[in-house]
């Protein structure tokens, strides 16, 4: 760890979900590059126990004492808040410049400090990718929200589409693919930053777990690809139809019963496309011509009332459809937190287990 060269606690930050706590900006300097990690008091805490346990020994510096905050008052007293960032600062100096380097040099403190896990001591081991377990979970979460936003932009291109606007709908497609694209590419690091975890000591069940969401997440991207592969078919003329693709002689005799090529005329039949003659029904013998107009009108109306209908049921279907949707998504990525959290506790539990395993 001796690239570190300086950690400081220069701030803190109020925030309000789940629910009213602080977070404290650590930023910590190494010799080629900064960074900062945001991390709450029981954080701190829950750190300072596993160093305890793993070591065999709490670390050289104790923690600041908890107090029991109010959420109206304690978390807008700035006299206490500050008395806490100096003691996180202090606790945190003291194990980077304590002669046994054992508490420094732990995974708990190295993964708390989001130091990469390729790198040990300042030196790249040649990993192609470098995650710690949490941020391997931040980088899986931002993945799931850019494929949410390919499947918004594949929805506005059908929007598009339906309204006529082809070339706006067209730009939408392109923009899907090309978001498409990154996506697939970063999926490819998220799994070999998978595989340095698994290298540097993460539990098999919970790699397995990490393997699946990575599987899942190109299950999506496959089935998104075909969406934006396959152009939506938008409604045409019959008449522009035709004269693009105009039928063979051949074909337009046989279509009503004439031959060009030897001159043979057959009978006239009924053909495709031709209506069949038509009939007198008991509805239609005892009315004349105004009645016959009459009927048809009604008989129209009547349709045109049922299609109405129709359509009122398909749109409510629709609505229906769409708050499903709206609703699936909204499950899956309630379950995709759970599943998250369910990997930091089996972490958790893996870590405690192997300690009692020590006891034992």
């Amino acid at each position: 760890m001796s690239a570190l060269q300086a950690i400081h606690i220069r701030g803190y930050d109020e925030r309000s979900q789940p629910k009213p706590h602080v977070v404290y900006r650590i930023e910590i300097q190494a010799s080629v590059r900064s960074w900062q990690m945001w991390r709450r008091y029981s954080e701190f805490v829950d750190l300072h126990i596993e160093l305890a346990k793993s070591i065999g020994a709490p670390p050289p510096a104790e923690l600041p004492p908890k107090r029991a905050f109010s959420i109206f008052k304690g978390l807008r007293d700035p006299h206490l808040l500050e008395e806490r960032r100096e003691g996180l600062e202090l606790y945190l100096r003291a194990i980077l410049s304590a002669r046994d380097d054992r508490w420094r040099e732990s995974f708990a403190f190295r993964d708390f400090l989001g130091i990469p896990v390729g790198k040990h001591n300042g030196i790249d081991n040649g990993a192609p990718s470098q995650f710690t377990s949490a941020s391997w979970l931040d980088e899986h979460q931002e993945l799931q929200a850019r494929i949410r936003d390919v499947r918004a932009d594949i929805n506005k291109r059908d929007a598009l589409s339906d309204r006529g606007d082809i070339s706006a709908s067209h730009q939408s497609n392109v923009q899907a693919k090309k978001k498409l694209a990154g996506i697939l590419t970063r999926i490819g690091v998220l799994e070999d930053g998978l595989r340095t975890l698994g290298m540097s000591g993460m539990s098999e069940g919970e790699l397995q777990r990490r393997n699946d969401m990575v599987a899942r997440l190109r299950d999506d991207c496959e089935k998104l690809a075909k969406m934006v592969t396959v152009a939506r078919m938008t409604a045409r003329g019959l008449g522009s139809s035709a004269e693009r693709n105009p039928a063979a002689p051949s074909d337009r005799a046989a279509l009503v019963g004439t031959s060009s090529l030897t001159g043979f005329s057959k009978p006239a039949t009924r053909v495709f496309g031709t209506a069949a003659p038509p009939r007198e029904t008991d509805r239609t013998r005892p009315l004349d011509d105004h009645g016959l107009v009459q009927l048809q009108e009604t008989q129209m109306a009547e349709q045109d009332q049922q299609l109405a209908q129709l359509t009122t049921i398909l749109q409510r279907q629709r609505h229906l459809g769409l708050a499903i949707s709206d609703e699936v998504a909204r499950q899956i990525e309630d379950l995709d937190d759970l599943t998250n959290n369910i990997d930091r506790v089996g972490g958790k539990l893996s870590n405690a287990k192997k300690q009692l395993n020590r006891l034992g």
